[in-house]
């Protein structure tokens, strides 16, 4: 079975504060580009076995999301071992959300080819334990995110009256780097309520965290973001902790 992962960009990123288990709580709008895509395929096989093409994947294969969230399901239950391949696209280390949509088809594939009928309430459930965004890959739909990142909110947003670009600069940010230049605080306003606002206002109203962080250590990316709007961006920001950045242009 092959399937298309596809990334997400961040509309909007506080992180309010950390938490006592070292992880931040954050609020945000995750909403799906199914543009920008890997693909995966999964067969049945005589002995469980991983491979990637396309961008390197760095780490060792034993360690890919793909296959914990095989192991995962093999715990449970009584499924035969498997074949992955992974032609890998989507930017690794760009805050485009690649690996965890990675690990969540994964769950969705093996649900699917070994007919586990499991709902999407318990695919999300074994999501959460790969990964804090791994879970919206599951309904693959616009929410507002909150504590890890892994709670959500349906909300209504659709952004298809405008073209979205995404640039990515090459540049790998680590989550220990973008992290380390941050002071958790809360948001004078709700990103679910700013959202809710015209898209022309959100260049006054909706930020991201990162780009406080990260801009004056990678000024390229600034760069680019500024770059969007001299191109005629209506909004453009940098999505989740880096270091890919977006614009929305009017198709018109």
């Amino acid at each position: 079975m092959i399937v298309f992962p596809n990334a997400k960009i961040n509309i909007g990123l506080n992180v309010v504060e950390k938490r006592s288990d070292g992880f931040h709580n954050i609020e945000s709008v995750f909403y799906p580009i199914f543009d920008v895509v890997d693909v995966l395929e999964i067969v049945e096989s005589d002995e469980l076995s991983f491979s990637s093409s396309g961008i390197s994947i760095p780490g060792a294969s034993s360690s890919n999301l793909c296959l914990k969230a095989f192991q995962l399901l093999k715990n449970e239950f009584d499924i035969p071992p498997v074949k992955i391949h992974l032609h890998k696209m989507i930017p690794i280390g760009a805050g485009l959300g690649g690996g965890s949509a990675d690990a969540a088809f994964t769950l969705k594939v093996l649900n699917e080819l070994f007919q586990l009928e499991l709902s999407n309430e318990k695919l999300c459930a074994y999501s959460r334990m790969l990964g804090s965004d791994c879970a919206f890959f599951i309904n693959n739909k616009p929410v507002y995110a909150a504590h890890k990142g892994d709670e959500f909110e349906a909300i209504s947003l659709d952004l298809s009256a405008y073209k979205i670009v995404i640039k990515y600069p090459n540049i790998h940010i680590g989550t220990a780097e973008a992290y380390g230049g941050i002071v958790p605080k809360l948001a004078n306003k709700n990103i679910k309520d700013l959202i809710e606002t015209a898209v022309v206002n959100w260049k006054e109203t909706v930020v991201n965290d990162f780009e406080a962080a990260v801009f004056p250590h990678h000024p390229a990316i600034k760069k680019m973001k500024e770059q969007m709007y001299l191109n005629g961006a209506v909004f453009a920001a940098m999505t989740g902790s880096g270091s890919a950045v977006f614009g929305l242009f009017e198709k018109k």
